[in-house]
């Protein structure tokens, strides 16, 4: 399968939705779904897909399973916007095969957190991603950098080591509230550089710094303001940009009411985005406090109207 955007990472720019995986009520996986789910993305304004990554509960997953979503994406993309799959694990030989298929299916770039768990030297992190360059070297590739969920931080040094050793690391996902540590990535890899923030309060700061767009998980079900918010910068209205930053701070907080993406995911259901809003285990359904605290903080936004709470 091919598009116009495969191996670009020119294309790896804007809003890319990091999209939630779609589950039946019985825990399989929906793929029916993923089709209308990105076809609404795009009809409001994404600029990218990326399906692997920390909102798609990629650790709930078999290998097999996430190859099925990304052919999935990739199908009902159809080469109308870059496709940005998250391809890590903590294993190398799963590494490996899942950026295999991303390249087949004509991926922009594949996204390879840090391997999670073993707390890796940097050394370690260094031979990890160069394994990877090396074995696809006609692909680009972005750091994914996400400590609070892997448990190592890929230092700067690290980054600009990789950014010198091999042409096709081209970026990082910064998921990281160490708003420093771009900044340093920036110096040791060089401004033009790849950077994507991966948390929302800092997407609008992140392009003030160079940043070439955002993994914003409230794009799930606000899409149109998180796109907006890229494409008033990069037009210069850092007026609007700046309004959206702020416009967007109760749907930031409703998506982190509780473990990411249980609320995203309640939302969508509720708004007939998704058949079944279910999250595999371990993750719980969202809370009744929980929820009574995401409809409140919906009701301060303009950009989601939820249907009225039925009475019981």
């Amino acid at each position: 399968m091919s598009n116009p955007y495969a191996a670009d990472p020119s294309a790896v720019r804007g809003a890319i939705t990091p999209l939630v995986t779609p589950f039946t009520a019985d825990g399989s996986l929906d793929l029916d779904a993923i089709g209308p789910l990105i076809d609404w993305q795009l009809d409001h304004g994404t600029h990218g897909i990326s399906v692997g990554g920390s909102t798609g509960e990629p650790t709930s997953q078999t290998v097999a399973e996430r190859i099925a979503v990304m052919r999935a994406a990739a199908e009902a993309i159809d080469g109308r916007v870059p496709l940005l799959p998250g391809t890590g694990t903590a294993l190398m030989d799963e590494t490996l095969e899942l950026t295999a298929e991303a390249e087949r299916l004509g991926a922009a770039a594949a996204l390879v957190v840090t391997p999670y768990y073993g707390r890796a030297q940097q050394d370690g992190l260094f031979r990890w991603y160069s394994r990877v360059a090396s074995e696809f070297p006609d692909l680009p590739i972005i750091v994914y950098n996400v400590p609070v969920r892997a448990a190592v931080d890929i230092a700067p040094v690290t980054v600009g080591r990789l950014r010198r050793a091999h042409e096709n690391i081209v970026g990082i996902k910064e998921t990281t509230r160490d708003f420093e540590h771009v900044s340093y990535v920036f110096d040791e890899a060089g401004t033009d550089f790849i950077a994507l923030s991966g948390i929302e309060l800092l997407c609008y700061p992140m392009l003030c710094l160079g940043g070439a767009g955002h993994l914003s998980c409230v794009g799930n079900f606000a899409p149109a303001p998180v796109a907006a918010l890229y494409d008033a910068f990069a037009a210069g209205d850092h007026e609007r940009a700046r309004a959206l930053h702020y416009d967007l701070h109760p749907l930031v907080d409703a998506a982190f009411a509780e473990t990411n993406p249980v609320p995203a995911k309640w939302v969508m259901g509720r708004l007939g985005l998704l058949p079944s809003d279910l999250g595999r285990e371990p993750l719980a359904p969202l809370s009744v406090v929980a929820q009574d605290r995401v409809r409140t903080l919906l009701a301060r936004s303009s950009h989601v109207e939820l249907p009225m709470k039925l009475r019981a």
